[in-house]
């Protein structure tokens, strides 16, 4: 493990591609979600909602894994590891509406849940050449 992106790895976390987040539910088992994101240079950003089970996961245990993959070459792929820093309210859709432009669905409207929408800013502290 490294504290640094591996070479030749860091344009998986700038690409709109969907990773599978994975935490540790409050029972114990593993928990895996497919998920758009944004990446700062330091943080993963994610939007969720407060009802759903991965929002419950991560306040119970907030260390997670973010697997990305490159669909042209499905061999490389990046781990990130971390833990969740804090939550941001998306009520009004802004990060919603970001993300859907990154991943290229303009079109798309904000979602019936948008009330309770939130942006997930997850700290990376570990990454992982698969």
């Amino acid at each position: 493990m490294n504290s640094k992106i591996p070479a030749g790895l860091s344009d998986l976390l700038h690409r709109p591609l969907v990773g599978i987040l994975a935490t540790v539910a409050p029972d114990g088992s593993p928990d895996q979600s497919p998920m758009r994101f944004t990446w700062d240079g330091a943080h993963l950003r994610m939007s969720h909602t407060i009802p759903r089970k991965k929002f419950t996961s991560l306040q119970a245990n907030p260390n997670y894994s973010f697997l990305v993959t490159d669909p042209d070459a499905p061999s490389r792929c990046l781990e990130t590891r971390g833990w969740l820093v804090t939550v941001e309210g998306d009520q009004d859709g802004t990060f919603w509406s970001e993300l859907n432009e990154r991943y290229g669905d303009t079109d798309a409207g904000l979602p019936a849940d948008i009330d309770d929408r939130v942006v997930l800013i997850l700290d990376a502290t570990r990454f992982v050449a698969k």
